[in-house]
């Protein structure tokens, strides 16, 4: 499958328009430590002392952390914003349609799993509750 780099950064764009992403190290961050981060981002050049930080925020929950191949002044274009380093997902179905975006060999193989398992359990208990 063909990498399309305008649907990658749209998807971005798109979820925050949605509400459904949120940017910038102190806000994701908060969004960590509340457990409300369905898939964290960096940006391949994002700093050590924020991938270090929020990496250690998502270890032992079941928040994911994913360095993609997109800089930071690349993602600050798609978002509107200067430049953007780290960015959260708040919606689990809009992180799964993203990370099915990105270039082949950039999501591991689990972390594609997790988010379709994840994904179908919403599903099924909308399917439940009628909604």
């Amino acid at each position: 499958m063909e990498h399309n780099t305008d649907k990658t950064l749209g998807m971005l764009s798109i979820a925050r328009k949605a509400g459904k992403l949120q940017t910038g190290e102190e806000t994701v961050g908060v969004m960590l430590a509340e457990k409300h981060a369905r898939l964290t981002v960096l940006a391949q050049d994002a700093g050590a002392a924020v991938a270090r930080k929020i990496r250690g925020l998502a270890e032992g929950t079941r928040q994911r952390v994913l360095e993609i191949p997109y800089d930071k002044l690349t993602l600050g274009t798609a978002l509107g914003r200067p430049s953007v380093s780290v960015a959260a997902f708040t919606d689990v179905s809009m992180a799964l349609a993203f990370v099915r975006t990105l270039p082949a060999g950039a999501v591991p193989e689990e972390l594609l799993e997790d988010l379709e398992r994840r994904v179908d359990r919403v599903k099924a208990r909308r399917k439940k509750n009628g909604t």
